[in-house]
């Protein structure tokens, strides 16, 4: 049995569509990164290699093991949306409301990188750990939550995935969701 510990990067401020841009996180809320590394089980830390994901994990290791920057557990790439509002354009639309094969031109659709992640994650539970924390980004947490409760796309992307907030999946028979969007 393993307990993957998402933790969401810290908050980047961008009103956009941001996937593959390497943007930095804001963390000068000292308390708040503290308090979830407080929170947090003695256990090896890992990150996607996104300077917002790996800064955020790097504030909150504290004494525990880094494993590499990983760049299967990044963000969607939205293609030729990245960067860009959301607006009421019909694929846009559709690729929140029927997520699966749709992706942004030139991107990735939500299926492909469910693919993408949970070979990484199965990688990781293949580890042996008891726990590990993985600092990743919204989607990619969405994306393991619909594995761990057996939802659709759709109702994965219903969560509420705070930055800085732990989201708790353990990988047993069957998988459990203790926490979703956990601020400590």
């Amino acid at each position: 049995m393993t307990t993957f510990w998402w933790v969401r990067h810290g908050p980047t401020h961008a009103k956009s569509m941001v996937g593959w841009t390497d943007l930095a996180a804001d963390l000068s809320d000292t308390d708040a990164l503290s308090r979830l590394s407080d929170f947090l089980p003695d256990a090896p830390v890992v990150s996607s290699d996104l300077r917002r994901a790996k800064h955020t994990a790097d504030a909150i290791q504290l004494g525990r093991t880094r494993l590499p920057d990983d760049p299967a557990l990044r963000e969607f790439n939205f293609g030729d949306w990245e960067m860009a509002p959301f607006r009421d354009d019909p694929v846009m639309r559709a690729f929140w409301e029927e997520p699966g094969d749709i992706s942004a031109p030139n991107g990735e659709s939500w299926n492909s990188v469910r693919q993408r992640v949970d070979g990484a994650v199965d990688h990781y539970r293949n580890l042996g750990e008891k726990n590990i924390i993985i600092v990743a980004h919204m989607g990619v947490i969405m994306g393991q939550l619909q594995r761990a409760k057996s939802q659709t796309a759709y109702e994965a992307c219903g969560h509420r995935i705070d930055p800085l907030s732990v989201t708790q999946i353990v990988v047993s028979d069957p998988w459990r969701v203790p926490l979703i969007n956990h601020k400590p």
